[in-house]
C-alpha cells in the first residue's frame, strides 16, 4: 500500500468481491467496517427485487446505505475532534452538489453536517431540509447581486471569490445590516492532481483570487486591512485526482496568509479559516481509503497552528461522504455479443454516469453482478462489456470486464455512486430519472426502505420538455404570412 500522499484512487479493478475482511487485489485492507458496507448492500440489492423496487416495471434504481452515511458524519466529526483545540468551533459543510437530494441534507443536518451551497438551487434544497443559516455557506464563481443580497439578509457565510464579487459586498454591507460571515477565496496555485477538472488550485484555475500572480497577495492583505468585517479566508485545492500532500500544501499556504494578514493589522481579525473539502475517495475496491482520519492527522502535523484553538474551521467534504454509500442497480434486458465479447445491455448507462461514460479514464466504476433474485451472482469470470441503454455506441458502464457471464434478467449494480451519479440524470433520448431509495436494516433482520425520489413519470418528462407550450412556435409569424401582409 501507498503512503497516505498517494491515496488518489484513480485506478480501478472492474471486480467486485463480497468478502468478510481481508486485502483486496489493490492492496488496501477491507476493515470490519467495509465489510458491514458492503453485506448491506447485497441485501438490499436482494430486498430490492423481492419488494419490487426494482424489476421489469423499474428497470434501475438509485440505493442509499443510510447506516453507512451516519457512519460516515460520525467518523469526520471525530477525526477533526480528535486533534482541534477543546472549545474550537467547526463546522462540517457538506457540499450539495455531491448529491443534491433534500432527505440526505435533512439526514445529514441530524448527524450535525451542515451545507456549502453554490447555486440558488442548491440553497433552496438546503433550506427545504431544514439547515440553518448558521450552517449554511455560500460559495460561487458567479454570484448574482441577488444571490448576494439574499444570503446577506439571511445571515448565510459568504466566500467572496474575486474583485469584482467583493466590490458587490462592499455596497451591500454598506446599505444593510448583516450578520454573515464573510471572507475571501483564495487559490494557492500549489498545482494539480490526476484529473484537471477536479484540480482547483492550479496556475489558471476559475477559482478564487490567484495568490501568485503579480500584486494580487498585496490586494488580498489591504482588502483585509480596509474591511474589519472580512473575518474569514477560504481556500480549496481540488477533490478526486489530488494526493493528500497537496491538499496539505494548499491548507498550509491559506494558514500562512492568515498569519501574514492578522499580523500586518496587529489583530486577530481572521478567525475562521474555511479549508475546503475534497478528500478522495477509493473506487479500487470496497476499502474506506484515505480516512478522515488520517487526513486530520496529516494536516495536524503539517499546519499545527491551524488546530490550536485560535481559528475556528469550516470543511466543505461532499464525494467522500456519500460516494461508497450510494449503488446505482439496473435489470438486464439483453445479453448478447459482438465481436466474439458478451455484451449486457443494461438500463443504465450516460443519464446516471454521465462522467463514467465520457471520460471513463478518469471516472472508471466497478461493476457487481446479481442475479434474477438480487443475490450476488456466481460463476467463472468472463470479460464483457455492461452497455447502457442510449442510443450511441460509447453508452458503456464498463469495457472489458469481467464477471461471472451475466444473463437477460440479471442485474448489474455500479457502486460507490452516491456522489455524482443519480442525482445528476443526464436526460440524453429523454431517459427517465430513477427512483432514490434509502435503506437500513429493519427489527425483522430484514431491510426497510424509504422514498428519497420518486421515479420520474413519463408525463413529468413531457413537462420539463415544454409540453405545455406544444403550439407556441407555430403562432410565430412565418416568412409566407409576412409576405403577404399588407404594406
Amino acid at each position: 500500500m501507498g503512503s497516505d500522499d498517494d491515496m488518489t484512487g484513480d485506478v480501478v479493478d472492474n471486480g467486485v468481491g463480497s468478502g468478510a475482511g481481508g486485502e483486496t487485489g489493490d492492496g488496501f485492507e477491507i476493515s470490519a467496517y467495509d465489510a458491514g458496507r458492503t453485506a448491506r448492500r447485497d441485501e438490499a440489492v436482494r430486498a430490492a427485487v423481492e419488494q419490487g423496487l426494482l424489476g421489469p416495471g423499474s428497470p434501475i434504481v438509485g440505493l442509499l446505505d443510510v447506516t453507512g452515511i451516519r457512519e460516515s458524519a460520525a467518523a469526520l466529526r471525530a477525526a477533526f475532534d480528535a486533534v482541534v483545540a477543546p472549545g474550537t468551533r467547526v463546522l462540517h459543510a457538506f457540499a450539495v452538489k455531491a448529491t443534491p437530494l433534500v432527505p440526505v441534507l435533512r439526514l445529514l443536518r441530524e448527524e450535525g453536517i451542515g451545507a456549502e451551497v453554490a447555486s440558488p438551487g442548491e440553497l433552496a434544497l438546503a433550506r427545504a431540509a431544514g439547515l440553518r443559516p448558521g450552517m449554511t455557506v455560500l460559495d460561487s464563481p458567479a454570484k448574482t447581486p441577488a444571490e448576494l443580497r439574499e444570503a446577506l439578509a439571511m445571515g448565510i457565510a459568504v466566500n467572496a471569490d474575486n474583485p469584482q464579487e467583493l466590490a458587490r459586498i462592499d455596497g451591500l454591507v454598506r446599505s444593510a445590516t448583516s450578520r454573515s460571515p464573510l471572507g475571501i477565496r483564495v487559490n494557492p496555485q500549489v498545482g494539480g492532481g490526476s484529473i484537471e477538472a477536479t484540480s482547483t488550485a492550479t496556475a489558471t484555475s476559475k477559482f478564487g483570487v490567484a495568490l501568485r500572480d503579480e500584486g494580487a497577495r498585496e490586494w488580498v492583505v489591504r482588502a483585509y486591512q480596509d474591511r474589519p468585517w472580512l473575518t474569514r479566508l477560504h481556500a480549496h485545492t481540488g477533490s478526486q485526482g489530488i494526493p493528500l500532500s497537496l491538499m496539505a500544501r494548499g491548507v498550509a499556504e491559506a494558514y500562512a496568509l492568515a498569519e501574514e494578514i492578522n499580523r500586518r493589522i496587529g489583530r486577530r481579525q481572521i478567525d475562521t479559516l474555511d479549508i475546503g473539502g475534497g478528500l478522495p475517495v477509493n473506487f479500487t475496491s470496497d476499502a474506506t481509503t484515505p480516512t478522515y482520519a488520517q487526513y486530520a492527522r496529516l494536516l495536524s502535523e503539517a499546519v499545527p497552528g491551524l488546530f490550536d484553538g485560535r481559528y475556528g474551521l469550516v470543511t466543505e467534504f461532499g464525494r467522500s461522504l456519500l460516494a461508497k454509500h450510494g449503488t446505482v442497480v439496473a435489470r438486464v434486458e439483453y445479453a448478447k455479443s459482438a465481436g466474439g465479447r458478451p455484451v449486457a445491455v443494461t438500463h443504465a448507462g450516460v443519464q446516471v454516469a454521465t462522467r463514467t461514460v465520457y471520460a471513463p479514464g478518469s471516472w472508471p466504476l466497478r461493476i457487481a453482478a446479481y442475479d434474477d433474485k438480487g443475490r450476488p451472482k456466481e460463476g467463472p469470470a468472463v470479460l464483457q462489456d455492461v452497455a447502457g441503454p442510449a442510443c450511441f455506441s460509447g453508452d458503456l458502464l464498463a469495457e472489458g470486464c469481467a464477471l461471472p457471464l451475466l444473463e437477460q434478467g440479471d442485474h448489474v449494480a455500479a457502486v460507490d455512486t452516491g456522489a455524482y451519479y443519480f442525482a445528476h440524470h443526464y436526460a440524453y433520448n429523454s431517459l427517465a430519472r430513477p427512483g432514490v431509495y434509502g435503506f437500513a436494516p429493519d427489527d425483522a433482520g430484514g431491510i426497510a426502505f424509504a422514498t428519497v425520489r420518486e421515479p420520474q413519470s413519463l408525463d413529468e418528462i413531457v413537462a420539463e420538455s415544454g409540453g405545455a407550450h406544444a403550439a407556441s412556435l407555430t403562432t410565430l409569424p412565418s416568412p409566407e404570412s409576412q409576405r403577404r401582409a399588407p404594406t
